[in-house]
């Protein structure tokens, strides 16, 4: 499955992993400086939110896809049981 994000998806997207790698920094540099373990804690779970986030934006818009496709016909011989199958790993590789 190839994603194919419009405009405003990717921008929201691209947001996301930039706040997450610029809150990835933070940590490095909090833990490098000695800082409270809960501030440290705090930041790491704030990317680590970022980036669940941006997975699940990306694995909707890959849904939305698989279902056009699915109505077009599969592609590469897929059959709509096996995409769903496929995206419901994808999903759950992130819960």
């Amino acid at each position: 499955m190839e994603l194919e994000l419009a405009g405003a998806e990717l921008k929201s997207v691209l947001n996301r992993l930039r706040r997450a790698q610029g809150q990835i920094a933070g940590v490095i540099r909090m833990i490098e400086e000695g800082r409270d373990c809960e501030d440290v804690v705090t930041q790491l779970a704030a990317a680590s939110r970022a980036l669940d986030r941006a997975g699940f934006a990306i694995i909707a818009t890959g849904l939305q896809q698989c279902l056009t496709d699915a109505e077009n016909g599969a592609k590469n011989g897929e059959t709509s049981e096996q995409m769903r199958a496929r995206l419901e790993k994808l999903f759950l590789s992130l819960a």
